[in-house]
């Protein structure tokens, strides 16, 4: 399967933030990369992962409580 860099807008803008979502994008199968540059004003989380994970990421990150639009 091919491999897609995604980048998303989010409310992730804290460390504390970035842990509530750490455990499940690093343990989701089609995920093989992530981060989130919370120094950006508008939280990019880029994410490497399967060409049809966006759905799964997006998932991931609004089950936590948090904003996520792909950009």
């Amino acid at each position: 399967m091919q491999t897609k860099q995604f980048q998303f807008k989010t409310n992730l803008n804290c460390g504390n933030c970035v842990s509530k979502v750490q455990n499940e994008l690093d343990n989701a199968p089609n995920i093989q990369e992530w981060s989130v540059d919370t120094d950006n004003p508008e939280k990019i989380l880029t994410v490497t992962a399967d060409e049809n994970a966006q759905e799964t990421i997006e998932t991931i990150v609004k089950s936590k409580g948090f904003l996520i639009e792909i950009i």
